[in-house]
């Protein structure tokens, strides 16, 4: 479970190198939208590289989709690195994880690395058919570790002259679109993270769209700039009466695992609650 993923155009070594002391819990070494296609082959060189220098950080690596012929070739290209997942953009359901894992198992294979080590994450509303695909995602592989969602390339597909309100809030098409990548992470049992914030100078704006993210229910969120990345763990870190709270929680259960409900501080509590309570805890456990 991470608080913050942040991009890094794959083909820029200054931006790689900078990247590393942003603080962010995982970084995502792009070769898709950020790099344009004459320079994917420099950046692949680059992004293998610097896969393979270990970090503090997670590393990722976002391939481009599988219906292209630069997949292969940004899998066959970084995988010496070994990284610890890949960001699978425009992902089109149940079947593209099926292929995606297929193709993994095979480079681990050729690369002496354990057999499903390597995670994903697709980004699962890009594409408009794939809304209606989102349920498929629950049982796909246990390879998938999270579940992200994407308005820009959506908003182009239908047609859509903008996405968000004057107030920068997302217009209804793309509030659904967010809410079934929420919802379908959930019934997956994987994380949910919420898309970026694009305007990365308006820090304020930033902070109020990832509270509410983490409100919602979102683990995490992606960064495009190295400026967001406070803002962002910083809304997904458990406060001390949450982390209380969820400690108390988890011990009246365990005072009494044949409850189905318990009361605490005059609620009800049931078994939804004490998911929850877990949760958190794990993430603060990874923090420390």
């Amino acid at each position: 479970m991470n608080r913050s993923y942040l991009f890094v155009p794959g083909d820029s070594e200054r931006k790689l190198a900078k990247a590393r002391d942003s603080g962010a819990d995982a970084l995502i070494v792009d070769l898709e939208d950020s790099v344009a296609p004459n320079g994917r082959p420099a950046a692949r060189r680059q992004a293998g590289e610097f896969l393979a220098d270990r970090a503090v950080q997670e590393l990722w690596l976002r391939i481009n989709p599988l219906d292209s012929e630069d997949a292969l070739l940004d899998l066959r290209a970084a995988f010496p690195g070994a990284p610890h997942g890949i960001v699978l953009p425009k992902a089109n359901g149940a079947s593209d994880i099926a292929r995606l894992d297929d193709l993994l198992n095979g480079f681990e294979a050729e690369h002496g690395l354990p057999m499903g080590q390597t995670k994903i994450m697709p980004l699962v509303t890009e594409r408009p058919e794939a809304l209606f695909r989102l349920h498929e995602y629950a049982g796909s592989s246990e390879r998938l570790a999270a579940m992200s969602w994407g308005g820009e390339d959506l908003s182009a597909a239908v047609g859509a002259t903008r996405n968000r309100d004057e107030h920068g809030n997302w217009l209804a098409p793309y509030e659904l679109a967010r809410s079934l990548c929420l919802f379908g992470a959930a019934a997956a049992g994987v994380d949910a993270v919420d898309t970026v914030f694009t305007n990365f100078r308006d820090v304020s704006g930033l902070a109020s769209y990832a509270a509410a993210a983490r409100r919602d229910g979102f683990s995490g969120m992606l960064a495009i700039h190295p400026a967001q990345v406070a803002a962002i763990n910083a809304a997904f870190t458990p406060g001390k009466d949450e982390i209380q709270r969820a400690q108390r929680i988890v011990a009246l259960f365990a005072d009494s695992p044949d409850a189905g409900a318990l009361g605490l501080d005059g609620e009800m509590l049931d078994r939804p609650h004490l998911l929850q309570a877990e949760r958190l805890l794990r993430l603060v456990s990874k923090l420390n």
